[in-house]
């Protein structure tokens, strides 16, 4: 690859972050752009799939990533109306179709670190933080990208650039893009405790509980910064609820006493309440721009599968750049990311992500049995669990992308 091709990634969250990194060792010159001062440690998403497990391996991230996370090999599916193990599944079962068969719950924010650790070692990239974009140019040969930074407005240029930076993308925006979709009407409360709810319950380290008024919750195990390991509950705030009283001491206590009884009360270190949308936009490229993770698609976390999509774009969308640059590629290649990224991410995480939700939500008695009878079903038969797990862990989305032009 010639010395002047080069990159700018706006946004050093993790989507950014593998892009960025993908991009350097494919030989670009990366400019990693992040508004933010320090990288943003509060919970965020944390599972990640064998499918995204290869991709990390190949940006050379893999044995940190690991060591800082915990491997999950099952998940399980409750029913808090009966309190009834409902169906485990073993990611063992895709032994033959993937080298990592299992999930690692690795925080997000030690992702981003450790790729940032990486980029800084690495001769042709430059990262800024506390430095933003404000606003592009776009031509026949390049991409002028306005940047405000603490020290002052600057102007950089690059072949091409990746907008990274989230849901509230400046790209995108700046693009006029339309983000098309819908807001749920409640939001989703994240309460994070050190008690040890494995010994509580007897649940494996992901575990989903449907119904119950509708008050479902997921509930995980993450390491935690200090190795010593604490546990995310997730659950649905009442439509009307105000987010003081979500929010307050007797409201996370009985939400947490009621997904399961402790005598000597939760201990709470976190909390935290947010919107979740479902949403797509219309368009993932505009000439030399291309839009990438969260800039351009968000759904409800409830699987999870936004983030592990989102490393998926900027994997494609670097193996697709390559493709044009080192191949001499037609400019029309490009558009097969938006083609790839964009019906994927509608026939798999959109459609995954409100089914998920709607299974451990429903109310009626009688629905609620028969979707967890399915799914008990399903978790029985080796054949028909070996097809869930290869959808969920968005290993059938990838080899559907790498079999689309």
């Amino acid at each position: 690859m010639a010395s002047e091709d080069s990159v700018i990634v706006a946004g050093g969250g993790p989507v950014g972050v593998v892009a960025a990194l993908a991009a350097a060792r494919a030989g670009f010159r990366v400019t990693l752009l992040e508004a933010a001062a320090e990288v943003d440690r509060n919970p965020r998403a944390a599972t990640t799939h064998p499918s995204t497990l290869e991709m990390i391996d190949r940006v050379g991230l893999l044995d940190r990533f690991i060591a800082e996370g915990l491997i999950a090999r099952y998940f399980q599916f409750w029913d808090r109306e009966t309190g009834e193990k409902i169906a485990e599944f073993d990611h063992e079962l895709l032994r033959n179709d993937t080298r990592f068969p299992f999930v690692v719950q690795t925080e997000q924010h030690k992702l981003v670190i450790m790729g940032m650790d990486a980029l800084r070692c690495m001769p042709n990239v430059e990262v800024r933080q506390n430095a933003c974009v404000s606003g592009l140019v776009q031509d026949a040969d390049g991409v002028t990208v306005e940047v405000g930074e603490e020290a002052g407005d600057g102007r950089l240029r690059a072949h091409w650039l990746i907008g990274a930076d989230g849901g509230r993308s400046t790209v995108r925006k700046t693009l006029g893009i339309e983000f098309e979709g819908y807001t749920w009407p409640e939001r989703f409360l994240v309460l994070t405790v050190l008690d040890d709810m494995d010994a509580l319950i007897g649940c494996t380290l992901r575990t989903y509980f449907a119904g119950r008024s509708g008050e479902w919750t997921n509930l995980f195990k993450v390491a935690g910064d200090d190795g010593r390991g604490r546990w995310r509950a997730v659950f649905p705030a009442r439509v009307d609820e105000p987010e003081e009283e979500a929010m307050s001491d007797a409201a996370v206590n009985e939400r947490l006493q009621g997904l399961h009884p402790n005598p000597a009360g939760y201990n709470v270190v976190h909390r935290n309440i947010y919107n979740v949308h479902q949403r797509v936009a219309t368009r993932f490229r505009e000439n030399r721009v291309f839009l990438a993770g969260d800039s351009s698609h968000l759904n409800n976390p409830i699987g999870g599968l936004g983030l592990n999509f989102g490393i998926h774009d900027a994997m494609d969308l670097v193996h697709t750049l390559c493709v044009h640059v080192l191949h001499d590629a037609p400019q029309a290649a490009l558009d097969g990311y938006e083609r790839r990224r964009r019906r994927l991410n509608i026939e798999f995480v959109q459609r995954q992500t409100v089914e998920n939700k709607k299974r451990l939500e429903e109310t009626d008695p009688q629905i609620r049995r028969a979707r967890l009878d399915e799914l008990r079903a399903v978790a029985a038969d080796p054949a028909k669990a070996r097809a869930f797990l290869l959808r969920t862990s968005l290993i059938e989305s990838v080899r559907l992308a790498s079999a689309m032009d």
